[in-house]
């Protein structure tokens, strides 16, 4: 099985990094850039899982891919915020207005930034998205190119130890940001290969929770990026690592999340997400 692993999702490149982790699916272990190519390579066949946000397999979906998910995180309430810098007039959402946001859009920040507006009775339109890419988003904040910034983990740690920025939102007012496992119904992947995959994603969580110092040591081995094994482990403790095989209740988040978009102008037509069948 072609597992695609992405800087970002920590669950897999976690599980990439730890011993025999799905050793009955004779694993290969694909490295790519970000969440939001997860689509196109399950599309491709490059991949026959991946691991992201809420966001992309809502994207993917849009493009009548046919989505199909396997398992969720628990809900990770501190993986994201949105920041201003501390000396910034703005001291609230609703402030945001006409302000221009960096975030990787189409991911959950698209998502967090809308929940976070509507909240205040704004949405996405009212405010200017700034693709921030490959692009230093603290330094464009600092330097006043944008007026706010989405960010996460692992930057999200250490930005907030900072004294030159401040949060107005954090995730776990907004959203419930759970990291989902999925595939492409085209790739028919087997009752007992999801099986497998659930049992796999839970049992790595768990060895991870139980000890997050090794979970830190192997993250930073290979960090590129320069975060140390402190940082790390602030950043694995902070989360909840538990899995569950995906439901009607996720679906059920996952279907606000489409809906909220639509809202809010992101996507242009509205979608039904279908509920997984609880017998397979």
């Amino acid at each position: 099985m072609r597992i695609g692993v992405h800087p970002n999702n920590l669950h897999l490149r976690l599980a990439r990094l730890w011993p025999g982790a799905f050793a009955d699916l004779q694993p290969i272990f694909v490295s790519y850039a970000e969440g939001r190519d997860t689509a196109a390579l399950l599309e491709s066949g490059e991949i026959d899982l991946g691991g992201t946000g809420s966001t992309p397999p809502i994207e993917a979906d849009m493009r009548g891919l046919g989505v199909e998910y396997i398992a969720a995180s628990a809900p990770r309430p501190a993986n994201g915020a949105i920041f201003v810098r501390r000396d910034s007039s703005i001291g609230s959402v609703a402030e945001l207005k006409g302000r221009r946001i960096s975030l990787i859009d189409g991911s959950f920040h698209t998502y967090l930034l809308a929940r976070s507006l509507e909240g205040e009775g704004l949405s996405l339109p009212d405010v200017e998205r700034v693709e921030s890419g490959a692009r230093d988003a603290l330094a464009d904040l600092l330097e006043g190119r944008v007026d706010a910034w989405v960010a996460m983990s692992p930057r999200l740690e250490k930005t907030l130890e900072r004294d030159d920025v401040r949060p107005i939102v954090r995730c776990g007012a907004s959203i419930p940001n759970r990291s989902l496992f999925w595939t492409l119904e085209r790739n028919g992947l087997s009752a007992a290969e999801i099986r497998a995959i659930v049992s796999e994603l839970s049992r790595i969580g768990v060895e991870i929770a139980a000890d997050p110092r090794t979970a830190a040591k192997r993250l930073a081995s290979g960090d590129r990026g320069g975060t140390d094994i402190d940082a790390w482990e602030k950043v694995v403790r902070s989360r909840d690592f538990t899995v569950f095989p995906i439901d009607n209740e996720i679906i059920a988040e996952q279907q606000e999340e489409a809906d909220t978009l639509l809202r809010h102008g992101h996507f242009d037509k509205p979608i039904v997400l279908k509920r997984p069948e609880m017998t397979k």
